[in-house]
């Protein structure tokens, strides 16, 4: 199961990473698309486009259905549940992180300020 989830989230961010598949996902979310609509929104070659919607499909980011000669695509059934779920983990850990970090600094500074003011009587 972990193997899995990891594999997923693998998948999910490296398809993410791209500024046209995660444009590709936003124009999704606002309504279904052919392939060609897409290619045609993001002036792209249809071979590209199909490479990028293959990617987000991999991901379980996107579905397609092909009725005749024109495939559609929409969102997948991933809602990025795993994914986000591994982001707070990460953001819980730097925000301890910072919060230690801040303890130190604010004991530097009541240090330094009760250093300063026993040299000032």
């Amino acid at each position: 199961m972990v193997q899995y989830m990891h594999t997923r989230v693998d998948a999910s961010f490296a398809a993410l990473s791209d500024p046209t598949r995660r444009g590709v996902l936003e124009q999704l979310g606002r309504s279904d698309a052919s392939i060609t609509e897409l290619a045609d929104k993001f002036h792209m070659t249809l071979t590209g486009m199909k490479k990028h919607v293959s990617v987000l499909e991999q991901a379980g980011l996107v579905t397609t259905q092909k009725v005749g000669r024109v495939r559609t695509c929409r969102l997948g059934e991933s809602r990025l549940e795993a994914e986000a779920a591994w982001l707070e983990n990460y953001r819980r850990l730097w925000a301890a992180r910072f919060e230690a970090l801040e303890a130190v600094v604010d004991q530097l500074k009541a240090e330094e300020n009760a250093d300063g003011s026993q040299d000032a009587d």
